[in-house]
């Protein structure tokens, strides 16, 4: 009888060991899944701010803008657009002109 409740004490230490180290484990756990949620909210609304900076970013009106003010680049005209055939029949390739290319 001795021997049985010894043993059943021993199981009864190590059965409450075990049972506070799975709570102390659960609550790292939690814990861990409160930081990770934290930061995946994080990400989301940079993720959002990112998809606004580069709608606005591409816009066209703002293109536009830095190519003429900031590159000083003009748009093109007929008068100032240069077209290259490529010849079909073999023959050299002629500029609109009539010159040589």
């Amino acid at each position: 009888m001795v021997r049985l409740s010894l043993a059943l004490a021993v199981l009864l230490m190590v059965s409450a060991f075990f049972l506070v180290t799975a709570r102390f484990q659960s609550r790292l756990l939690y814990t861990q899944l409160d930081r990770l949620e934290d930061q995946a909210r994080q990400l989301d609304t940079d993720w959002r701010r990112l998809q606004l900076e580069r709608a606005e970013l591409a816009r066209h009106a703002r293109i536009d803008h830095v190519a003429r003010h900031e590159l000083d680049m003009i748009s093109g005209s007929p008068d100032r657009t240069i077209y290259i055939r490529i010849p079909t029949d073999g023959g050299t390739a002629q500029s609109p002109s009539g010159g040589q290319p």
